[in-house]
């Protein structure tokens, strides 16, 4: 009797973690400081962007997907004007080249570009348009 239990104890527990294992993906993208993400993102894209373009572009104007997608596609629409990699705006080369005016590039200068590249990623789902956090930038 213990033993029929046990196994069925034991494939209710396999099914579950295989039901889940997709899940864990998404929980996956979100790992990461979405307030270090956000202390960089403002001061570095939207201060960017405010020259740039005139305007922020907040985490609320995409959706959870759009901004999964803009990341994971890694194209940093500029015209050709710089280099359209958007891991090449977190990378320590870039900090690297605006570290004198920028005390948050400085300070974040030894961070891995995978751990602030997660950091940001983490604060624009936090902050998408769908998320239960919608965040505008100043």
């Amino acid at each position: 009797m213990k033993t029929i239990y046990l196994k069925r104890l034991i494939n209710t527990v396999t099914v579950s973690l295989l039901l889940l294992l997709p899940l864990a993906e998404v929980f996956a993208e979100t790992d990461g400081d979405w307030r270090r993400g956000r202390i960089y993102y403002r001061t570095t894209c939207t201060s960017c962007h405010k020259v740039m373009t005139g305007a922020p572009i907040s985490p609320s104007s995409r959706t959870i997907a759009q901004w999964t997608a803009y990341l994971d596609a890694d194209r940093h629409d500029l015209a050709g004007n710089t280099n359209p990699s958007v891991k090449y705006f977190v990378s320590r080369a870039y900090r690297e080249t605006v570290k004198k005016h920028n005390r948050v590039a400085a300070k974040l200068i030894d961070l891995k570009d995978e751990t602030l590249l997660q950091d940001i990623r983490a604060f624009l789902i936090h902050g998408a348009k769908d998320s239960d956090t919608p965040t505008r930038c100043r």
